[in-house]
């Protein structure tokens, strides 16, 4: 039996996160449930965003939801940095992790989503 796994997400405009996702990141869309839903295959599982009705609050920040985007080497890495750098807001540049054996950097999506692409050293 293979499984696998999705977050959902609340975004307060789900037309500014379907570009972001969708057009600028190129994660293939999975699915769309209606115009309010869209659930983004990341190779490994699914990232769900939804504009629900009620107004929910998105759970970013500081403190709030990360997502991460595993890479192959640092090379990537560093490539996907050169890539988005000047379209998007980069809330960290590349570097070794001080703790982890983690090579990342970090950008925020629309609703200040924490985005980090990275390699996992062995």
């Amino acid at each position: 039996m293979k499984t696998s796994s999705i977050i959902f997400l609340p975004c307060t405009n789900i037309k500014n996160t379907l570009s972001f996702y969708h057009d600028l990141l190129h994660l293939p869309i999975y699915q769309t449930q209606g115009d309010y839903l869209y659930i983004f295959d990341t190779g490994y599982g699914y990232w769900g965003f939804c504009e629900y009705s009620d107004q929910r609050v998105p759970l970013s920040g500081p403190k709030g939801v990360c997502l991460s985007i595993n890479l192959d080497s640092k090379e990537e890495v560093l490539q996907k940095y050169e890539e988005l750098k000047d379209v998007v807001k980069v809330y960290q540049e590349p570097k070794q992790h001080p703790t982890f054996p983690v090579y990342s950097f970090f950008i925020l999506d629309p609703d200040g989503y924490l985005v980090e692409f990275q390699k996992i050293n062995p």
